[in-house]
């Protein structure tokens, strides 16, 4: 038995950081229930757009990348590589819940289940009239997060953003890139998006705790942005106690040599950090103890720090006529943090990962046979796995309509007529 076995989740998140959460509570278990519509495209949720061409499909590509063979297919919701990244172990159906009937459905749907995540700009959601009183009313017990860019409450609370101006508020992009950069220069690495997949998980795993012990659904209310500061602790502290501001350091470290050194070959490099003088001595052993590591002005660490340009191209002139994971390999036998530099073609075929069995091979109607990533993390007494891989629009209706609300066969035909039932998006979306 998988430890969230019987937990029901209506997933009606967008984007990554809460569908992403989403999945790890299908990882662990729950049925997930992907909340969707027909009637209108949501962008980047599954895809920019509905229909868009091989042409568009090729110039986004740098972007986007990953649609199978470049190809739309003929449903391209289905093979948009973000929503494949973030939907396995989930179940889809759909429904329009803009019609009082589709939010009857929906009703029913969250009187028979645990938990609701979502998302959505606020306003949007209180248009629709779904609220943790509203749900509350249909359940008790309902456990209900709403994962906005900035609160439920506070002077921000209606205020729209994605990731990357939630990082920009959060001070992340003042202390990433290069010391002569400014933020324009920064590239959108959105890792608040992941961040908040993992604490949707976890704070919804904490109320169902919390659920089995009193008995009570709660409202939780999860900020992005409170959330990604307290990432970044050192900054907020070295502020809050010293009154100073830190800047951008590129790829090193206030307190230890630091850096990306380039190594043989064609655009590969490695990551390394020395933390000690005893890491220090090790490094200069594993040099040959060069000459050039006796100079007074790499003799201590405060020396090394002050003249960490020069020493980076010491470092690299060794560097530079060695393999990244040779690099690697030669360090970490001596105690020294040190790692290559993957791109996805690298970190696919590591030899480490793939041991571990990391990638399952899964078979998508819409996309075939590939291998997928697997589940984050393995435990002891418990298999978890790619149970079934990203969900497919509307590809479980049958099931929530028909098993889990009672609905006949005439009934989910009118249905599907009345445009709330369907694995395609209706003729007007685009």
């Amino acid at each position: 038995m998988l430890p969230l076995s019987g937990v029901r989740v209506l997933d009606f998140g967008l984007m990554l950081a809460v569908p992403g959460g989403a999945m790890l509570l299908g990882d662990l278990g729950a049925e997930v229930i992907k909340v969707e519509t027909t009637q209108r495209f949501l962008t980047w949720n599954r895809g920019w757009m509905a229909h868009p061409s091989k042409e568009m499909i090729e110039n986004f590509l740098p972007y986007i990348g990953g649609f199978p063979n470049r190809e739309p297919g003929e449903r391209p919701w289905n093979r948009y590589p973000i929503f494949q990244s973030h939907s396995k172990n989930k179940l889809s159906m759909t429904v329009d819940v803009t019609k009082p009937e589709g939010m009857d459905i929906f009703k029913k749907l969250v009187k028979i289940s645990d938990v609701v995540v979502e998302n959505n700009s606020r306003d949007t959601m209180i248009k629709l009239g779904i609220t943790y009183d509203m749900l509350k009313e249909v359940k008790e017990d309902i456990i209900y997060l709403r994962g906005s860019a900035f609160g439920d409450t506070g002077p921000y609370k209606d205020r729209r953003a994605m990731a990357m101006q939630v990082e920009a508020l959060a001070g992340h992009d003042n202390l990433r890139g290069y010391p002569d950069m400014d933020p324009s220069g920064n590239t959108p690495v959105v890792p608040c998006d992941a961040a908040q997949a993992w604490q949707t998980a976890f704070a919804v795993i904490v109320a169902l705790h919390y659920r089995k012990q009193t008995g009570k659904g709660q409202f939780i209310d999860l900020s992005m942005l409170e959330n990604f500061v307290s990432l970044m602790p050192q900054a907020i502290m070295d502020y809050t106690m010293n009154e100073r501001i830190q800047r951008t350091m590129g790829n090193r470290d206030a307190s230890a040599i630091q850096g990306c050194y380039r190594c043989k070959g064609d655009d590969r490099w490695v990551n390394i950090t020395i933390s000690s003088d005893a890491e220090w001595q090790a490094f200069c052993r594993v040099l040959g103890d060069p000459s050039w590591a006796q100079d007074e002005k790499f003799s201590t660490p405060s020396n090394r720090h002050s003249n960490h340009d020069e020493l980076d191209q010491h470092i690299e002139a060794w560097t530079s006529k060695h393999d990244n994971y040779a690099v690697m390999y030669m360090l970490q036998e001596q105690g020294i943090a040190a790692g290559p530099i993957l791109n996805s073609k690298d970190a696919f075929n590591d030899a480490h990962i793939r041991e571990r069995e990391f990638f399952e091979l899964i078979t998508h109607e819409d996309c075939g046979t590939y291998l997928h990533p697997g589940v984050m993390f393995k435990m002891s007494k418990t298999k978890l796995s790619v149970r079934r891989g990203p969900v497919r629009l509307g590809e479980d209706n049958e099931y929530v309509y028909k098993k889990l609300l009672g609905v006949s066969d005439k009934e989910y035909k009118r249905l599907e007529n009345e445009g709330h039932i369907g694995m395609d998006y209706a003729p007007h979306v685009t």
